[in-house]
């Protein structure tokens, strides 16, 4: 299955109204699902003891340990009666109001593309591994379920409030690449370091990135890269508290505080910072980030 762009600014022919389309199971290739296997293998053997007890119990309750891609109807069957979600392919990245429309109604979108056998370790463009793998566990869990629908709502509302930049920075810091403390240890669940061999351990084990307890008004002002490690990992305390925070919070009245503020570079420290690791910064100065470290 070749999708060579995977960015569109219209829904491609076939399309559904809402950006869905068929995923298309019965095409994948046997080179297709064998790369899922190799990066499900990678990843499965790196993530006990690292991975969130949440995403991990979801992992096994949606049996993605089966081998080859996914079946979307299948996966959502299961993924339904646990928590009332269902995962939809779409052609690429959609509109930011259809993103977020989808979220608020419990319906996860999904690329149904996965990368080539030749880069299995970098994809500018998040494709089924990501996705499935990365995202969808976490969904069987109901109370990061109820927040993923909560910032669904949200990113609705901050449209119309002209936040959408501060509201994505809280996707990229938790969703995408969220801690958590467990039993008085740090653990991933973040899509994009559970599903990443080298991000999996350069999140908990390198010296380098500072990880920092969650405060949401600094999490909404941190600036972050799309191409390399965090430097800033936050931390929150539990999925019920980043929950309770995100449905208690009138969020209009923190985006007209913060909207006037200077954005916080990717690897800084504020005084304000209740730092849980102080990190090195050598991963970011070895990149020549020397001005992002204010």
């Amino acid at each position: 299955m070749t999708n060579e762009s995977h960015v569109l600014d219209t829904p491609p022919p076939g399309a559904n109204a809402d950006w869905t389309i068929d995923q298309g199971w019965e095409r994948y290739t046997a080179d297709e699902h064998a790369v899922w296997d190799t990066l499900y293998q990678r990843q499965i053997k790196l993530l006990p003891g690292r991975a969130s007890k949440a995403y991990l119990k979801g992992l096994e309750a949606l049996r993605l340990s089966e081998s080859g891609i996914p079946n979307f109807e299948e996966l959502s069957d299961r993924l339904e009666r646990l928590t009332g979600w269902r995962v939809v392919a779409v052609p690429g990245l959609v509109p930011d109001d259809v993103f977020f429309e989808h979220m608020a109604n419990r319906r996860f979108v999904s690329g149904n593309f996965i990368r080539r056998a030749d880069q299995l370790d970098y994809l500018q463009e998040p494709d089924v591994f990501h996705d499935v793998f990365g995202h969808v566990p976490m969904l069987a869990d109901p109370v990061f379920a109820d927040y993923l629908e909560a910032y669904g709502r949200g990113g609705l509302r901050a449209l119309d409030l002209g936040a959408l930049k501060q509201l994505a920075r809280l996707y990229w810091y938790t969703v995408e690449f969220g801690l958590v403390e467990e039993d008085g240890d740090l653990r991933i669940y973040g899509s994009g370091i559970v599903s990443s061999s080298a991000e999996s351990v350069f999140a908990l084990d390198d010296p380098s990135p500072h990880r920092i307890a969650f405060d949401l008004k600094r999490v909404m002002r941190t600036e972050y890269r799309i191409d390399d490690f965090q430097q800033n990992y936050f931390v929150i305390p539990s999925f019920d508290e980043l929950l309770r925070v995100t449905v208690e919070t009138d969020f209009a009245p923190v985006y007209d505080e913060i909207l006037p503020l200077p954005a916080v570079p990717v690897a800084a420290i504020l005084d304000s910072d209740r730092v849980i690791h102080h990190g090195t910064q050598d991963y970011a100065r070895a990149k020549g980030w020397g001005e992002l470290v204010a």
